[in-house]
């Protein structure tokens, strides 16, 4: 044992080390030698994907998260000045439009003094009007707060009347505001456990940055109407991917619930909305357009394969659904154009691996 220790053991960790250090040699000169003889090894050649501009059927179809809500109650104000002298509803009924809620009376200014047979002119007796204060709208007469002999004055609020409608109302996209520039036509309601799916005509856009209802630089619009429009792919800045439906809401789309539908607030709904129908159209992906509304940039393929420079290119854009783009002038039907636009943010490929994606060509 004492033997094996002493002696065995050191020879067989000095063939070890031995065995280690003419493998490093190896590795250090002679391939490395073979290497440099060799070359420097290939660059591996990165293809740009390309497509095909081609003709296709645009349906701008654009699906809307929104809610039922119940219709304001609207204000009465009394139209003329007096005493009330006659109430003729009572709060919590049933009015129509023009129903009669109220009267008021008014003295009439006489200034004609009147002959008196006995003497001199006397004071001229008063005269009055009456005025009946009308419902401005159907519903319930959800408050009425005048009394008998209350004064009242032209514009005063003396009630509310609840019209019992709904208005199915949810928030729009930038993105999707641009593909509804062309006047939303009417909406199909779906409601969430409710009836099957109804059409609501009725539909109106308004730009949250306008208090009137018409959004500022064109952006609102009020249905009435199914045209091709000129909708467009709405892309970020420096960027040509597909837009997201996702972001900051910049608007509101609503329409009134027709009559005879039953539903009630609070009710979750989704609205799709048509704003126009491009037939046999040259298209191309949104991801190879770069612009805004009407404008945008493509780049043609190089002649001859990747090699050449791609050429850049400004095409006229109309109607998307949110996979391409109409192209209305700028690119014939058969033309390669980069599926990417140049520095796009790269986009995960489904058929390649975990962490592997596809990038746009840098420009």
């Amino acid at each position: 044992m004492g033997t094996f220790r002493r002696v065995i053991l050191p020879v067989a960790w000095l063939l070890v080390f031995a065995v280690i250090a003419v493998a490093l040699i190896k590795i250090a000169f002679v391939d490395g030698l073979e290497s440099a003889a060799a070359g420097p090894a290939p660059l591996a050649q990165v293809d740009i994907p390309v497509v095909p501009a081609t003709r296709a059927t645009v349906t701008n179809t654009v699906e809307i998260k929104g809610t039922v809500q119940s219709d304001p109650a609207e204000t009465v104000r009394s139209t003329s000045a007096g005493k009330v002298v006659q109430v003729f509803v009572e709060q919590g009924a049933t009015v129509a439009k023009g129903d009669a809620l109220f009267q008021v009376k008014a003295e009439r200014a006489v200034t004609t003094q009147q002959p008196s047979q006995d003497g001199p002119q006397t004071a001229p007796k008063p005269v009055y009007d009456y005025f009946d204060i009308l419902a401005p709208r159907a519903g319930t007469l959800q408050q009425l707060t005048t009394l008998m002999d209350q004064q009242v004055t032209v514009g005063e609020a003396v009630g509310k009347i609840d019209p019992g409608t709904y208005t199915v109302a949810g928030s729009v996209t930038a993105a999707q505001q641009y593909r509804l520039l062309g006047k939303p036509g009417p909406a199909e309601i779906a409601l969430v456990g409710g009836p099957a799916p109804f059409q609501c005509a009725d539909v109106t856009l308004k730009n949250n940055a306008s208090d009137d209802g018409a959004a500022s630089g064109g952006l609102a619009a009020t249905g009435g109407g199914v045209g091709r429009g000129i909708g467009a792919a709405m892309v970020g800045p420096g960027s040509g991917s597909q837009p997201e439906e996702g972001g900051t809401p910049t608007g509101t789309l609503s329409c009134p619930i027709p009559s005879g539908q039953q539903v009630f607030a609070g009710l979750g709904a989704t609205m799709t909305v048509s704003a126009g129908v491009a037939p046999d159209v040259v298209t191309v992906p949104l991801t190879s357009v770069k612009g805004s509304v009407k404008d945008g940039i493509v780049w043609i393929a190089g002649p001859g394969g990747t090699g050449a420079a791609p050429e850049q290119r400004t095409v006229q854009l109309g109607l998307n659904d949110g996979s391409v783009v109409e192209v209305t002038s700028g690119l014939a039907e058969g033309e390669q154009v980069l599926e990417f636009v140049p520095g796009a943010p790269a986009v995960e490929d489904p058929m390649m691996g975990p962490g592997q994606a596809v990038y746009g060509p840098m420009g």
